[in-house]
């Protein structure tokens, strides 16, 4: 009898949950699970900003997805760029950048999000992300480079720019970006005995009238107390109208001279939703509150890249915000329903009421509002910690983590470049290859051989 074939792209929070639980609760027997990765390991996101600021190492947030014995898993390293779902298969660029397609019976699309970006001139050439492991290595090096650059340099208007940091964003991400960066910047600059520390500049720019709006008014003034607090400018209501290699130019019309803009102004659906020509919500692919996909046999949407309808808010259109806490919550559900279609039982629809949101804003200073509680200063930085802490799936990555924090409070940090990409400007498309997705037409064309017949799987 032919195993039914489910493709799971993906190896996000979502991704990850999912193929968990189904290794748990399928037989070899009963079905081949394949998984579609870039990378082999599962990004803890949410601590990206302490790798940029050096606190945490790389592989402290990239957890194995090989270190199980147990694992069964075939992992296929490449990225989906198109599906055919009249004939059931997806079509992958492999790591090495050749085309290869997989047959499938369930598809499970976790492809997550990318750094939402607009037609701003020198933006595409100029901005750098932090979405990826990558991109907050290749942040980290640009930054100790600036300040090794103007250490150097005699020219006082080059010196200016090179230490002045623009970071757009009032979210979770750029905040913590912010504030991370500015401890790195500014614990690193006693190194530097060349460079005035009031020379440091760092900007908060958001389009938003508010920092954080999730977290209420007050968390929110609490955090921007924090960050003015440590000399970062704040402006709200301020967007970015150009950027070119010497400066970054503010819709209000001020000019900041500049040579690091960091864009961390939200996030996008990955662009594989696009390709699929289904319905989308917000450009998320939209799906039932079971997490099928309508119209479509046997695919699957959840996580950043599908409008999970938000049940247990119980309003009306509410779709689940784009976190880790629901993406591994909606990854158990998903497989569960699987599950539950392959042995011919009832699907049931994700349900999880949210926990509340924590900030890390390094050094002893946080915002937090688990379960409606709302925490600022070191009580809220505890928290956050020991939430990211408690989430890391593996043993390893709690014992490198926590080392890695004691080893920074206790030794600090040595402030060294790797000189990774140094010779290239990294851009968003650089890191999160935006631009290697199909047409249509381009999907068929891999897939012609697939239309003539059912493909069988052993």
């Amino acid at each position: 009898m032919t195993r039914p074939r489910i493709l799971v792209v993906g190896a996000g929070f979502a991704g990850v949950a999912c193929v968990r639980r189904l290794e748990r609760r399928l037989t070899d027997r009963e079905a081949l699970i394949t998984l579609l990765s870039p990378f082999s390991y599962q990004l803890y996101l949410p601590l990206l900003p302490q790798v940029a600021s050096g606190v945490l190492t790389p592989q402290s947030v990239a957890l194995s997805l090989r270190r199980s014995e147990r694992h069964r898993t075939r992992i296929v390293p490449g990225g989906a760029v198109g599906v055919d779902t009249a004939a059931k298969v997806c079509v992958v660029r492999t790591i090495s950048g050749e085309f290869v397609t997989e047959p499938y019976d369930h598809l499970v699309l976790a492809p997550g999000s990318v750094t939402r970006s607009f037609d701003i001139p020198g933006l595409a050439e100029h901005a750098r992300g932090m979405k990826t492991l990558a991109e907050a290595v290749y942040i980290r090096d640009h930054v100790i480079a600036q300040l090794d650059l103007a250490d150097a340099s005699n020219d006082e208007a080059e010196r200016a720019a090179r230490l002045c940091f623009v970071v757009v964003g009032g979210g979770y991400a750029g905040t913590e970006t912010a504030a991370c960066l500015q401890l790195l910047t500014h614990n690193a600059v006693k190194r530097y005995p060349r460079i005035d520390p009031r020379l440091i500049k760092w900007h908060l720019v958001d389009i938003a009238p508010k920092l954080m709006p999730e977290l209420g008014d007050k968390l929110g003034t609490a955090a921007m107390d924090i960050l003015t607090g440590r000399g970062i400018e704040v402006s709200l209501g301020v967007s970015v109208a150009s950027v070119d290699d010497d400066a970054v130019t503010l819709t209000d019309g001020r000019v900041l001279p500049s040579r690091t803009l960091i864009w961390t102004a939200g996030v996008a659906a990955s662009p594989l939703i696009g390709t699929l020509g289904a319905e989308t919500v917000r450009g998320r692919l939209a799906v039932t509150p079971e997490m099928g996909v309508p119209g479509l046999d046997g695919v699957w949407g959840l996580g950043d890249a599908a409008a999970v309808p938000d049940v247990a808010k119980g309003e009306e259109g509410a779709i689940c915000p784009p976190t880790a806490q629901h993406a591994m919550r909606q990854g158990k559900a998903l497989a569960d329903n699987v599950v539950a279609t392959l042995r011919g039982e009832r699907t049931q629809p994700y349900v999880h009421k949210d926990l509340g949101l924590v900030v890390d804003l390094g050094g002893m200073d946080g915002v937090s509002k688990p379960l409606g509680v709302e925490l600022h200063g070191m009580p809220a930085q505890a928290v956050a910690r020991a939430y990211h802490w408690s989430a890391l799936r593996t043993n390893v990555a709690k014992t490198r983590v926590m080392t890695n924090w004691l080893l920074n409070a206790v030794a600090g940090d040595d402030f060294v470049r790797t000189g990774f990409l140094a010779s290239k400007s990294g851009t968003l498309r650089d890191f999160e290859y935006t631009d290697v997705y199909l047409t249509p037409e381009q999907v068929r064309l891999h897939t012609a051989s697939f239309r003539g017949g059912a493909v069988g799987a052993g």
